[in-house]
């Protein structure tokens, strides 16, 4: 006989019930979040959100994932909205909701790091716009990176968690990530763990020894589980890891799941409940956010997460989902759409030179495109990014092993002259920005910490006229696409009133 938990295939097989039954479980939702990040490109807009909060704010979810830096990133650049309006308004229509900020590093929404006033700013805005949950992560598992900040939140008085980020490669051992989440509670005294694998990397085998690992060492602190869908074994870790101890979930809701986002939601709860635990959630308020999800992909074409194979494959490049369409690109452009297998083998070969970094921004972007320059040019290391010169010579943090040495050789060698072998302290930001920008609120002034020339001015000129033409979408475009879609050919007319809409198939849109 023995004391090891069953797995969760032998119990669900034969329809049994864990023997750890009627333990609630938590589920964070990742939906507003890490889902349309991962399927939408973080096109989700502060008017789908608010347009849900009403329901988000009476699931019952433990916590609701918000923001990360990519949210601000992508609402400055390309949706042009205030993405700390955006802030306020969720916190305004949910206010019964436990909104989490998720922090990287000491870069926060830029590849190179911030002067330590701006991420101490950041976290103080992060609290005043009403964030009590606050946690951060680090693509080198580095804690002196992320220790400050979290410390400062906990001062503000927001509950903190410290990110263990995972993936596989032979230095990234359970021994590890378990002295990382030492060093997060003795460093920062976070409240929880987020075992953080956003390459889907995780599988049943690894999630039953590492789960206990961390357990063993976190004491009465939660342990969350974040993965993606992309290798199709995310849904069953999760079930194996709570089997195991883990405390909380991270889901979202179909169809903003599956595929490189998050498990789904309605699935991982009704698993959970079959097998005897407690989860908490209005299962009729997650299926009116699901319907509002297909209606605005129906109405903006945008896609929803579907399950996938399983994918040996990934677990070599490990590469984000959204970064292989890039490659197909950028290799189709230079005529080199056949050596799309050889560039995956080459990010993979980088990343063992590089001493395997994780495959999580910046450094999935950092060896990507080190192995497209390689591809492209024909000779390894002939041209070398800034970045990979300066995560090389510890810019961004302590590496977890050596770099092979004919390769730091050739990255210094052929590295940019302009980059110093020994980082300098970087210099305070804000009394400059204070200076150039007297009447600017703190937020704004962050955001231009952040964003170089004049995308922050663009994105206030464009919500002062009203919003972005090109991002929003209303009743009468809905219409218009409606109509379009009637018929293959002819003419579809509508008259309301004083307002005519004639749709000519092969011809412009007509709107009087």
């Amino acid at each position: 006989m023995t004391d090891t938990p069953e797995s969760i295939t032998t119990v669900m097989s034969r329809g049994g019930r864990a023997a750890n039954s009627r333990r609630e479980i938590t589920i964070i939702d990742t939906t507003l979040r890490d889902a349309h990040q991962s399927l939408w490109a973080t096109r989700m807009r502060t008017e789908h959100i608010v347009q849900m909060a009403a329901d988000f704010d009476l699931v019952g979810f433990g916590q609701v994932d918000l923001v990360a830096p990519i949210q601000f990133d992508v609402a400055v650049r390309y949706l042009k909205e205030d993405p700390w309006e955006r802030v306020r308004l969720a916190h305004e229509h949910a206010p019964n909701s436990k909104f989490r900020a998720l922090i990287r590093s000491k870069n926060i929404a830029a590849f190179d790091f911030l002067a330590d006033d701006v991420i101490e700013a950041w976290v103080e805005s992060l609290f005043a716009n009403g964030f009590r949950v606050i946690g951060s992560f680090d693509g080198l598992n580095d804690v002196d990176n992320i220790a400050p900040g979290l410390i400062r939140a906990k001062e503000l008085g927001a509950s903190t968690f410290g990110a263990v980020s995972f993936c596989e490669s032979p230095v990234h051992t359970d021994e590890l990530f378990v002295a990382k989440a030492i060093e997060l509670i003795e460093k920062a005294d976070v409240d929880a763990i987020m075992l953080k694998d956003a390459g889907g990397l995780l599988t049943p085998d690894r999630i039953r020894t590492l789960v206990p690992a961390l357990k063993e060492v976190i004491g009465d602190r939660s342990l969350e589980i974040h993965s993606h869908c992309l290798t199709g074994l995310a849904p069953l870790v999760y079930l194996e890891a709570v089997e195991l101890g883990a405390d909380a979930l991270h889901t979202s809701i179909a169809p903003m799941a599956n595929g490189a986002a998050q498990p789904s939601t309605q699935d991982i709860v009704s698993d959970l409940r079959a097998l005897g635990y407690t989860v908490n959630v209005d299962d009729e308020r997650i299926e009116s956010i699901s319907g509002q999800l297909a209606e605005i992909a129906r109405v903006e074409n945008k896609p929803v997460g579907h399950p996938v194979a399983y994918n040996g494959l990934h677990f070599m490049h490990q590469l984000p989902g959204g970064m292989l369409s890039n490659f197909h690109s950028q290799l189709a452009t230079a005529g080199l759409s056949h050596r799309f297998t050889e560039l995956l083998h080459e990010v993979a070969r980088v990343r063992a030179e590089l001493a395997f970094p994780i495959m999580i921004t910046p450094f999935a972007q950092f060896v990507g495109t080190q192995a497209v320059m390689n591809v492209i040019s024909g000779e390894r290391y002939a041209l070398v990014p800034n970045e990979i010169k300066k995560y090389a010579l510890g810019y961004y943090g302590e590496l977890l092993g050596p770099i092979a040495p004919e390769v730091l050789e050739k990255i210094i060698a052929n590295g940019s002259s302009s980059i110093p072998l020994v980082s300098a302290p970087i210099a305070p930001m804000l009394p400059a920005l204070r200076k150039r920008h007297p009447d600017e609120s703190i937020d704004l002034l962050l955001l231009r910490a952040m964003f170089a020339g004049t995308q922050v001015d663009e994105m206030k000129k464009t919500v002062a006229s009203g919003g972005n033409p090109d991002e929003i979408y209303g009743p009468i475009l809905d219409l218009v696409k409606t109509l379009s879609a009637k018929s293959a050919t002819g003419t579809q007319t509508l008259t309301a009133g004083d307002l005519r809409i004639r749709i000519e198939k092969g011809q412009s849109e007509d709107v009087a």
